[in-house]
């Protein structure tokens, strides 16, 4: 492969602080209902937690490596470092300018009160002090820091008071270090007043007693700091026993190497530096903040009861209208699959009428003879894992492809994992080298004198959490030869043996690129002899340079080519003789768009393609993905409805321009569009209009 130009793609982890710039955006819009404002900055500063936890952490690794590892777009581990650190400075700013001077009044103005000590009255006050005599000062363990005891290990993610102690007798300087009890007692100190409801931040009631904590020394200066550490981690494939193996992994995490000190801007640089030293860092990886530290913990605001008048409205998901049954009895789901293939798209179809029903109707049914099941993340009280363990009492056989290496979900993975072969399931964590990432179910079902196989096959974890808040695409389906190349994925993912040439569905690492490519090949080909083409693309993340490239050449090939991106997008659209023909558009809004859909017209047919994969070398070369093709045409044509709706969208959607700039689509005036709110409404329509049901 020849060498990329690097003016051709944009780089894959400014991109990322790109798509975390339009979920802040969504903070800072007064449109959106207040709680919902407040839950954008939580889920802001979580998402970077997360991108510092892992990829600043990687970029970290490479350069204490020695490694000059560059992507198509030529930038060098450091001098990405020094990019993401200006931009999420810049970030930050804007998070603590929309949360001080926009959210915080609001709240006020509505009954939520996010004060400082200052703010409190005399009676208010003394609450908070009985509070704190009873509650917090229990909780307290200050750590003093030299006089011949080493600095204490601070721990990733956590909330720590650096306090600067004299000891006026023997005028000896010490450094204390308290960690912030946030885990047990929340992040605010709630209290009651005149129907008020007042957050007053902990870290700010426990330096109000600092005096409490150090009696007989003088308290010299104390400020707030805060700690991310590595949390990405490798397990060897070689291990002996992956279980353990992983396990220890999780433990170690919470050592890793720090990669970011944020220390709250009042800090005096006397103890900024102190803390800087003894944490060992380079100053370009302190991140000096303004107001709160940690506007994770917003959640907590976020999840005040009541105050109704302050979300969206609640949506409530619906049964699929083919699934609803008759005489308040649910449909034969197998028989409604023989019928035709069944499309959910959740959350606005329920996840818990449509897959945790497939399942439980699987358990009862005793011409069931097997259930295999793919889990990527899923719920600590997830009805499919239970259902699984229900099939196995039963004495059905029962395989759960668990992928232990699921990151930041690998505890509630291992503890599954335990559960299921306690009971007899057959848990399996995958191939070597490899991270399972499909989703994918199978049911065998006895049927007079042979069996078939019913599939599910869809783009999001089986995760009934998620499937509220993420929208998701997932399939039932009978053909013969899908549930023939599912049945021999899962023979590969357990058993010791090589990937088959699949018949319809494509799997990575095997033929996933080389098959996406081939659709664009075959595409630019119908094209070129008059008939009329297009490519229209949903994912997370576009990243692979193989695939970039490929779409360039539809593009100058004169093909339309629509992607719609949720985060991630390395392809430069707009760029004459290169990419003028390519759109990109970005839909960040009420829920999380996740789903994977590849669509390619040629004439008046398309081939529809979902599953599990986004175009980035790591879902194509170190992963085991499945995506299916989409053959009912009722189902296809829902999907591209969806992916119209989806461009169409001119409220909650950016579009991406040739120098790298996301704008905020705006009607002005015209018809607002916003695919979430449609397909609230169309599906709410449609479940209220009943169909005729399948009949065995």
């Amino acid at each position: 492969m020849s060498s990329p130009d690097p003016s051709h793609f944009f780089n894959r982890e400014l991109s990322w602080l790109d798509f975390n710039q339009r979920v802040l955006e969504l903070a800072e819009d007064d449109s959106v209902p207040l709680l919902e404002r407040v839950k954008f900055c939580a889920i802001f500063a979580s998402n970077l937690d997360e991108f510092f936890m892992v990829r600043v952490a990687g970029l970290w690794d490479q350069v204490d490596a020695g490694i000059d590892a560059r992507g198509p777009d030529g930038l060098s581990p450091r001098e990405q470092i020094q990019a993401i650190r200006s931009r999420s400075l810049e970030l930050d700013r804007r998070l603590t300018q929309v949360f001080d001077a926009k959210l915080k009044p609001a709240l006020l103005e509505n009954g939520i009160r996010v004060a400082t000590l200052g703010d409190l009255n005399g009676t208010e006050r003394s609450e908070l002090d009985r509070i704190f005599d009873a509650q917090v000062f229990p909780t307290l363990t200050p750590l003093v820091i030299g006089l011949g005891r080493p600095f204490p290990y601070i721990s990733n993610l956590s909330l720590s008071i650096a306090v600067l102690l004299r000891d006026n007798e023997t005028s000896t300087r010490v450094l204390s270090r308290i960690k912030v009890p946030k885990e047990l007692l929340g992040r605010f100190i709630e209290l009651t007043s005149e129907g008020e409801t007042i957050l007053v931040p902990l870290e700010e009631v426990i330096a109000a007693n600092l005096d409490q904590l150090f009696p007989g020394v003088e308290v010299l200066e104390y400020g707030y700091f805060r700690v991310t550490r590595d949390a990405d981690f490798t397990v060897s494939d070689e291990a002996d026993d992956l279980l353990e193996a992983v396990q220890e992994e999780v433990r170690r995490r919470r050592f890793g190497e720090v990669v970011r000190l944020e220390v709250a801007d009042t800090m005096t640089p006397e103890l900024k530096e102190l803390l800087v030293e003894l944490l060992r860092l380079q100053e370009n990886e302190v991140f000096e903040a303004g107001g709160l530290l940690d506007l994770t913990d917003l959640w907590d605001v976020v999840k005040l009861p009541g105050f109704s008048e302050l979300r969206d409205e609640p949506w409530t998901p619906v049964t699929q209208p083919r699934l609803q049954g008759e005489d308040d009895e649910p449909a034969d789901i197998f028989a409604v699959i023989r019928q035709q293939d069944i499309l959910v798209h959740h959350p606005y179809d329920s996840f818990s009428t449509s897959v945790e029903r497939f399942v439980a109707q699987a358990v009862n049914d005793p011409d069931v003879l097997a259930i295999k099941q793919t889990v990527y993340r899923t719920s600590d009280d997830s009805p499919l894992v239970s259902a699984l363990i229900k099939a196995s009492e039963r004495g059905k056989q029962v395989v759960c492809m668990l992928e232990l290496k699921a990151r930041f979900d690998e505890e509630a993975n291992i503890e599954w994992a335990k559960r299921l072969e306690e009971v007899g399931v057959h848990v399996v964590y995958g191939i070597p080298g490899l991270k399972t990432h499909i989703k994918a179910m199978l049911v065998v079902r006895r049927e007079g004198d042979h069996v078939r196989n019913y599939v599910h096959i869809g783009t999001g974890n089986y995760h009934s959490t998620t499937a509220r808040l993420y929208t998701d695409l997932g399939l039932f389906t009978a053909d013969p030869e899908i549930g023939a190349d599912v049945a021999e994925m899962f023979n590969v993912l357990t058993g010791y043996s090589r990937p088959a040439d699949y018949r319809k569905v494509l799997v990575s690492p095997h033929s996933m690129r080389s098959s996406i490519l081939e659709e664009i090949e075959a595409t630019i080909e119908a094209h070129k002899a008059g008939s009329d083409a297009r490519i229209v693309m949903k994912m997370n993340s576009l990243v692979d340079r193989t695939c970039i490239e490929a779409l360039y050449e539809a593009s100058q090939a004169g093909i339309e080519v629509e992607i719609n991106v949720r985060g991630i997008c390395c392809l430069r659209p707009g760029v004459p003789g290169l990419s003028e023909n390519i759109r990109v558009v970005s839909v960040v809004g009420r829920f999380l768009e996740h789903s994977r859909v590849y669509a390619f017209q040629r004439g008046q047919d398309w081939d529809v393609y979902i599953g599990s994969a986004d175009l980035m070398p790591r879902n194509l070369d170190s992963r085991v993905e499945l995506v299916t093709p989409v053959q009912d045409e009722i189902a296809k044509g829902q999907i591209l409805d969806v992916m119209e709706r989806c461009l169409a969208d001119n409220t909650n959607s950016w579009v991406l321009d040739s120098s790298g700039n996301w704008s905020r689509l705006n009607p002005e005036g015209g018809e607002r569009r916003n695919v979430q709110a449609e397909l609230m409404e169309r599906h709410d329509t449609l479940a209220s209009v009943a169909l005729p049901q399948a009949s065995g």
